[in-house]
């Protein structure tokens, strides 16, 4: 290689690298940000540039959802998002964890912004906290526990957070006969027999990580 050639590739290390390790360590800070929510029971959006939702977990989509929104696809869990904070100046800063805290529904909520960058690439991440929901099972744990579906996971986090079966399917525009079938299949590899003995256990599994 020439000497050109090898000044070239010292100042792209010396350029590049230490970036590249930055970035590394942000994106497993991001690992551990989204890891604690989850286990915390927050719901959470990761946003990219354009601020547009790339990443969130089932804890988000109830939450949004007890606001009113359809909160399916990253596009409606965007919508779901500007709708929560329309009248709440906010600013999502690249790199950021912000905390958007909903008092009540239709209130306006509080935003809480942490200093530091944790997030790689100019993503950021939003944490939905929920003053009226109570503290659900983390969904990785029923999975494994019960082999849940996604589905049935995410109908038993509406569930534990007290809501309806007929509520749950208005709110997800799906029939009745969907949502029994869904809760039948629950009853079945919980072991449980009514709704009251599924959120009992629900509630205890609430403390496992």
């Amino acid at each position: 290689m020439s000497t050109r050639g090898t000044d070239f590739l010292q100042h792209w290390l010396t350029d590049n690298v230490p970036s590249a390790r930055a970035e590394e360590e942000r994106r497993r800070s991001t690992e551990s940000v989204v890891g604690m929510l989850n286990r915390m029971g927050c719901g959470y959006l990761v946003l990219n540039r354009e601020k547009k939702v790339v990443e969130w977990n089932p804890a988000a989509q109830t939450t949004l959802e007890r606001q009113g929104d359809a909160a399916d696809t990253p596009s409606e869990l965007a919508r779901a998002l500007r709708r929560l904070i329309a009248n709440v100046p906010a600013q999502f800063l690249p790199g950021s964890l912000s905390w958007v805290v909903i008092r009540s529904i239709g209130d306006r909520p509080v935003i809480l912004n942490e200093q530091g960058v944790i997030a790689p690439n100019g993503t950021s991440i939003v944490a939905l906290l929920d003053r009226e929901n109570r503290s659900g099972p983390n969904p990785q744990t029923l999975q494994r526990m019960f082999g849940l579906t996604s589905a049935e996971t995410h109908l038993a986090l509406r569930l534990a957070q007290g809501d309806a079966p007929l509520e749950i399917a208005r709110s997800w525009r799906l029939s009745r006969t969907t949502i029994r079938s869904q809760l039948a299949s629950l009853f079945a590899k919980t072991e449980t027999k009514r709704q009251a003995e599924l959120v009992a256990l629900l509630g205890r599994i609430s403390v496992l990580p």
